[in-house]
């Protein structure tokens, strides 16, 4: 890191982060002016920024969204959404946060079985339409669905692309993290509920009057084009089969998206241009954006300098390295995309595994701190996961923006409440109970 190329890429990356936090600049305008002087100052290169696997744009998580934003742009027009809408808030007798908590459970067991990306843009267009019959902001709604999701996505190696990566070093299988973070996920969840039950409190007003209103609607009124919702349903189902399959079939779930995309597309009559418009093309942008320039972090080897002195800070120490390595993932996946981090990260952890010699749930330990780390520290900032800046999208184009910091002072609550009690329960369940 004493190359000058290091020192500026942090110089441009902590600049661009400020920016990004002050508002005063849009943050896709941010982002890519970010990437193009990580390019120009030679941090990374072309080659790196658009065909490199460890430090370039993330193609799959780019082509995933825009197959599973044309997925939806099609539901859309079929007035899914408005019926689940209407039965949501029927089913939650127009309680207001009755409605969050089933919302929030409904996203959290989703992102355990989909990405959480995915999750999320099936989601938020419910939830704003359930915002908009009951008169209600949506942006707490929102955030509280975002976090289910980085927390849901937790308890499975399908939930959070971190987890993949992990499994793959790690070898261990999908029952692996069933067993060993599905319960904390459970419960981290109802923790979530309680903490949204009093940091929104003020937002949850019942009006009586919209309520009888909704409760006398018929949701099946709100179908609008039956044979595009069963066209759409189908391909659906087929594309969360391929995802939960991925294990046995070997496509990356952005193939399996753009495959169901196309097949959508292809057999229903909808109007191509129509679709595409429904395409957050801002988001795709300011992901690529980003992308490039944690890139030239990685390049330049500052990312690897960072991993190297967390890994000089846990040394031997089996149950202070799980510590170290549990809070120091969540505070730096806060700051840069939990994948390119947990990607240089793996190569450490494995290391640090074979060095400590421990033998059965004890040489895993240290892996699932890395995993509680990188997806719960997601929830920490406004872009600290791929989920949070879709939904930051979603609503600054239904023009009901959240904002950085109104995102991030209730993500540093729940962030640190969740990493808290998954620091005890790790310490817990291997050094105590063990």
């Amino acid at each position: 890191m004493n190359d000058w190329h290091s020192w500026a890429a942090i110089v441009v990356f902590v600049g661009a982060y400020a920016l990004i936090i002050s508002e005063k600049i849009h943050r896709v305008a941010v982002a890519l002016g970010g990437a193009g002087l990580m390019l120009a100052i030679g941090a990374t290169d072309d080659v790196s920024a658009f065909y490199s696997e460890h430090s370039g744009v993330d193609w799959n998580v780019i082509f995933l969204l825009m197959g599973m934003m044309t997925i939806v742009g099609v539901l859309k027009k079929t007035g899914m959404f408005e019926y689940l809408a209407i039965w949501a808030v029927k089913r939650a007798r127009a309680k207001p946060f009755r409605v969050m908590a089933m919302l929030v459970v409904i996203t959290a067991v989703a992102s355990a079985l989909l990405d959480n990306v995915t999750t999320v843009l099936l989601i938020a267009p419910v939830t704003l339409l359930v915002c908009e019959r009951l008169a209600l902001p949506a942006a707490p709604f929102l955030i509280a669905e975002v976090m289910a999701s980085n927390i849901g996505g937790t308890a499975t190696l399908v939930g959070d692309p971190p987890n993949i990566i992990i499994a793959s070093r790690a070898g261990l299988t999908f029952n692996d993290f069933v067993v060993h973070l599905a319960p904390l996920a459970a419960v981290l969840v109802v923790v979530l509920l309680a903490l949204c039950r009093v940091m929104f409190r003020a937002s949850f007003v019942y009006d009586e009057d919209r309520a009888v209103e909704i409760m006398a609607l018929e949701e099946r009124e709100a179908i609008r084009d039956p044979r595009l919702l069963v066209q759409g349903l189908v391909v659906l189902a087929l594309v969360v089969a391929g995802f939960v399959l991925h294990p046995v079939l070997h496509y990356e779930p952005s193939i399996v998206a753009l495959l169901g995309a196309g097949l959508l597309v292809a057999v229903s009559a909808v109007d191509t241009h129509d679709v595409l418009a429904e395409v957050e093309w801002p988001t795709l942008a300011f992901f690529a954006g980003l992308f490039i320039m944690i890139g030239g972090l990685i390049d330049t080897g500052v990312v690897s300098e960072v991993s190297r002195r967390l890994a000089d800070a846990i040394g031997g120490n089996e149950l202070g390295g799980s510590m170290t390595l549990l809070g120091g993932s969540a505070v730096l996946s806060g700051i840069v995309d939990n994948i390119p981090y947990v990607a240089t990260m793996a190569p450490i952890t494995a290391d640090l595994v074979k060095d400590m010699g421990a033998a059965g749930d004890a040489q895993h330990v240290l892996w699932w701190a890395l995993a509680l780390g990188a997806d719960l520290g997601g929830n920490a900032t406004a872009i600290g996961a791929s989920a949070n800046v879709v939904v930051l999208g979603i609503a600054e184009r239904s023009r009901q923006p959240i904002s950085f910091w109104q995102f991030t002072k209730y993500g540093l609550i729940v962030t640190g409440t969740t990493v808290g009690i998954s620091l005890l329960y790790v310490w817990l369940r291997y050094f105590v109970l063990a």
